[in-house]
C-alpha cells in the first residue's frame, strides 16, 4: 500500500494544537491523537482491505502522487512484492482551504492497481496501461505525448494530482486512445517536477 496525501489529515491535527492551546495536553483524546498521524490514511485502507505487505505514506508536495507510483514500481521492481495499491486522496474542508487561502481542494482522488507483468499473466488480468519512464528534478520535461490537467473549477490537486492523471490515462486508453500520456506534477516553483510516462498496452 502506498498512499498520497497533503491535506488528509489537517483537521485532525489542527484540533488537536487547538485542544493543546486552550486547554493543555491533558484534554486531548487518546482515541483523536493516532489520527494525527500523517500515515493514518495508507494503514486505515491497508486494515480495510486486508492488504498486510508495506505499508507507505507520501506527503511531500505537489509531486507526491507521482512519486507514490514512483515508489510503488520501485518495490515491485526489487522483488519485495507483486502488486501494490496506490491511493492519491485530498479534502475539501474549512481548515484546508485557510491553508490555501481560499482555493478549495479536489475533495477526492484515484486508487491504482499497479503490479509486476509475471503477477498479472498469473491472474489472467487485464492490463491498462503501462508505466514508462519517471523523472524527478527542477527542469520541466519535454512532452511527447498527451498531458492531462484536472478542470481549474474542481479545486487543487495536490498529492490525489499524480494518481489522478494515471487514472486519467487509463481511461483514455480504454476508450482506443494509443498515444503516449504524460503525468506531470509540480512547476518550477515547487520544490522539485515529476513526469511520468504511461503507454497504452498495445503500444508497449
Amino acid at each position: 500500500m502506498v498512499a498520497s496525501s497533503n491535506f488528509g489529515n489537517l483537521d485532525t491535527v489542527v484540533r488537536a494544537l487547538d485542544t493543546i492551546r486552550e486547554e493543555t495536553v491533558t484534554a486531548t483524546s487518546p482515541m483523536d491523537l493516532p489520527n494525527a498521524s500523517s500515515n493514518v490514511i495508507a494503514s486505515s485502507a491497508a486494515i480495510r482491505y486486508g492488504l498486510r505487505g508495506p505499508n507507505l505514506m507520501v506527503c511531500n508536495g505537489e509531486t507526491s502522487g507521482l512519486d507514490a507510483v514512483h515508489w510503488a514500481t520501485t518495490m515491485i521492481g526489487s522483488g519485495r512484492v507483486d502488486r501494490v495499491l496506490v491511493l492519491g486522496v485530498e479534502p475539501d474542508n474549512d481548515v484546508v482551504r485557510r491553508l490555501l487561502g481560499g482555493t478549495r481542494a479536489v475533495d477526492g482522488g484515484a486508487a491504482l492497481v499497479l503490479e509486476s507483468r509475471a503477477a498479472a499473466a498469473q491472474r489472467s488480468a487485464t492490463v491498462r496501461a503501462v508505466l514508462g519512464s519517471y523523472r524527478r528534478s527542477a527542469d520541466a520535461p519535454s512532452l511527447r505525448g498527451r498531458r492531462w490537467q484536472l478542470p481549474q473549477h474542481l479545486g487543487r490537486a495536490s498529492g490525489a494530482g499524480g494518481v489522478l492523471q494515471c487514472a486519467a490515462a487509463v481511461g483514455w486508453f480504454d476508450a482506443g486512445e494509443n498515444d503516449p500520456v504524460h503525468a506531470v506534477a509540480g512547476t518550477a516553483a515547487d520544490d522539485a517536477i515529476a513526469d511520468l510516462l504511461l503507454l497504452a498496452p498495445g503500444a508497449a
